[in-house]
């Protein structure tokens, strides 16, 4: 009685190794672009502060804050997070620097975030504008 393989051929797991593969290449830059615009979400979320600050400076006193002492928040450099060095209020914009973990195509010189008030009907609009950032990084209620 003759006996027979039982397995796979090498044809056969090269053929999936090679699909894995192909797999791979696709999902790992989606991956790298999801992990930037989380990143980049980080300052949206540390900037909550400074827009308060911003808000009841304004609600005060009519005008907005110089700066981050003046707005009733912490100094530049203390408001920081893993891939934000620092967010910075400067009459009334609310500036959010990249740096410290953040992926190089982030904290490239120049790269920050920017958050822009203006008055409307007893409230503030804010205006968010991705400075060096690609547009496809840049949260949704930035562009």
């Amino acid at each position: 009685m003759p006996t027979t393989n039982r397995g796979f051929t090498l044809i056969e797991l090269m053929i999936v190794v090679a699909i894995i593969a192909i797999l791979a290449a696709i999902a790992i830059p989606a991956y790298q672009d999801y992990i930037i615009r989380a990143q980049v979400s980080e300052a949206l979320s540390l900037a909550d502060g400074a827009k308060v600050g911003v808000w009841e400076f304004a609600n005060n006193h009519g005008t907005f804050p110089a700066t981050n002492v003046s707005a009733g928040v912490p100094t530049a450099a203390s408001i920081s997070g893993n891939y934000i060095t620092s967010v910075t209020i400067n009459n009334g914009a609310i500036e959010m620097r990249f740096g410290n973990k953040a992926n190089p195509a982030l904290s490239a010189s120049g790269t920050y975030l920017l958050l822009s008030p203006s008055t409307t009907g007893g409230g503030i609009q804010w205006v968010c504008t991705g400075v060096g950032i690609a547009t496809r990084y840049v949260p949704s209620p930035c562009k």
